[in-house]
This record gives C-alpha cells, structure tokens and sequence, in this order.
C-alpha cells in the first residue's frame, strides 16, 4: 500500500491551514474563519471556556478532573480511582477498533461536529484537526494532593491511552467525511525534553508509538512544538510534517543537517509558523519569507526541495488576540507565502 506521506504531494503548494485555536466567541464567525485556508481545521474556540483550552480538551472524560480558570488541569486521586475501571474498559473497547466514543463534547469543543459537516458537505480533500500531545498533557497535569502524574504509573498510563483513543477518533471521524486527515499534536512542553532522563526518553518512544498508530489510520502526522527542543529526536519520530515557529526555531532546526536531511529524504514536509503571533513581533512578512529562503539556502545547499511541499501558518494559535488582529495575521501569512514561492 503506497505510504500516506506521499499525499503530501496533493496539497497545493504553500498550503495555509492554522495551529489551532482562535479568539472567537462566536463559533459561526471561528469557524468560518477557519475553513477559509487551504486546508481548512477545527478550531478551539476557549475565550471564556477553559475547558475547550488545549489541556483541559485533551482529558475530557478523566475522571477526577479539576481545571483552573487559565486552563491547568489537577487530578483528585480518589475520584480518579473510583472511576478508573470503567475508564479502563471504555479505552480498551476504543482501542480495539472504532475510537469515536472518544470524540469531544460540544464543552470540550464546539466547532467540532459543525465543522466535520462542513468538511463533508463541501468535499474538501484534506482537513486538519489537532490535540494536545501526550507529553505536554502528562507533564503540564498535576495530582490534586502535589506531585505530577508520572508519581502514579497507573493514571500516567490511562492518560497516555486517552490521549490516543482521543487522537484516533480524531482522525478517524475527519477520514469518515471523505477528506484525508492532517493531524497535528500540540507539544509545546517539549521545550523541556532532556534526553539524559530515561523516563523523559521513554515517554518521547510511546510519543513515536502513537504517531505511528495515527499513520496506521491514514492520517498525515504533524508534531507541533513552539519552542526549541533536541530537534534531531524529534525529526527521527516516523513524523510526516514538523511545525514550528519560524522567528525562534528555524535556524536551530537547520543546524541539525543530518536529521533534517533524513526527515526530507524520506518525504517529510515543513509547517512554517511564518508569522509571529505577538504584537510587538509580527514584522514584515516579506522580510521573514526572504529570511527563511536565505537561511534554507545557507544552511542545505542544493536542497531548495526543502520549501517544496511546505504548509504555512501562524507561528502558535490565536486564542489570546483579537478576531481583527487574527485576520491581519492570515493576511501576512499569505503574503509571505507569495514572497516565498515567488520564481528565483
């Protein structure tokens, strides 16, 4: 069977799509802004609902648990154990086969079931959906009593199994449309992967195991993290496309030549958060289009073919702007995209 990487082929060059959340409070207005990219995706819609915040989302259904105002999540040991079996069996039902049980709630988000009809009704060929990834969800979620989750192996466990039966359902509802799948794991807590802790490497093999599990369903697999991290492990994951934020990451990306040679070789694909999401730094977007051509150029001589089958977006998603200024902000990413696929 042809490997699902190759239908990167099929996506329009310098194809727009988003991270992720958007600063709406009218779902209607977040989601039409949302499939108005060339692969359109779900949006989180959290502005004054924390548990459509990318954490909270993640866990839905886990028992005991507890989440904060900004989106930081608490499990109560004793509820979790008086809900875990069933859990348990719900999991192990989804794992088997048919995950859906496990899609979101309209509490966890609200665009989801309007925006699979949309997908559908519209026949889109590709659409992107995205979850928190299993290692920023077990190291950001903390015990109710103190500690963090990996001091209890069994909730640690249940956790990573959740956040797969999640994922799969995911993609798994978004194949069921028609449209094949781009699926982006949110890990931004991989900011802090220290590749001298066997637990933290441990957690970085299940994190290879779910992405392959994803492929396995036909979606196309993206790891999004927007800060710096040991980039050659996480280029070596099996992962078809790697997002990050250009201004803080490309060149740290880059001077990984070896690992980014093989990750091209082998038909991986960049998502270029080609535009800053904070105010004071979102720049010319023909100025960082220019610099991120020069710096490929520099840093992979002869590889030009590194920009050829990119996705563009904004650098993280948009939860904390304006509605305004997140229209600006796709704006400049298609300015910028004309600059970077412009002839010479």
């Amino acid at each position: 069977m042809p490997s699902i990487r190759q239908a990167l082929s099929l996506l329009p060059r310098g194809a727009i799509t988003g991270i992720g959340s958007l600063p709406h409070t009218q779902m209607e207005l977040g989601l039409q802004m949302a499939l108005a990219v060339d692969v359109p995706y779900l949006p989180q819609l959290p502005a004054g609902n924390p548990a459509e915040l990318m954490v909270p989302a993640a866990l839905e259904g886990l028992p005991g648990l507890q989440i904060s105002d900004d989106g930081s999540c608490r499990v109560d040991l004793g509820v979790w154990e008086a809900g875990r079996a069933e859990l348990d069996a719900r999991l192990a039902a989804a794992l088997k086969g048919d995950a859906r049980a496990f899609l979101h709630g309209a509490a966890a988000c609200r665009a989801l079931r309007p925006f699979l009809w949309e997908v559908r009704e519209r026949k889109l060929p590709f659409a992107k959906a995205q979850l928190a990834g299993p290692l920023t969800v077990r190291w950001s979620t903390r015990l109710a009593g103190g500690g963090v989750l990996a001091d209890h192996p069994g909730l640690d466990s249940q956790v990573l199994r959740l956040v797969l039966a999640r994922s799969l359902a995911l993609v798994q509802a978004v194949r069921e449309t028609g449209a094949t799948p781009l699926f982006y794991l949110d890990e931004p807590g991989l900011y802090a992967l220290d590749d001298r802790d066997p637990r933290q490497l441990a957690a970085l093999s299940e994190l290879r195991l779910l992405v392959a599990a994803l492929r396995r369903e036909g979606a196309l697999v993206g790891v999004h993290c927007c800060g710096n991290t040991r980039w050659a492990q996480l280029l070596g994951l099996g992962i078809d496309v790697l997002s990050f934020d250009v201004r803080l990451s490309l060149d740290a990306i880059l001077d990984e030549p070896d690992a980014v040679g093989a990750f091209l070789d082998a038909g991986g694909a960049f998502s270029l958060g080609i535009v800053p999401t904070d105010l004071a730094g979102e720049g010319d977007p023909l100025e960082l289009a220019r610099a991120v051509d020069a710096s490929v150029a520099s840093a992979l001589p002869g590889r030009r073919d590194a920009l050829r089958h990119v996705l563009l977006t904004p650098a993280c998603g948009l939860a904390l702007r304006t509605a305004p200024e997140a229209e600006r902000i796709f704006e400049a990413v298609r300015m910028a995209r004309s600059a970077l696929l412009a002839p010479g």
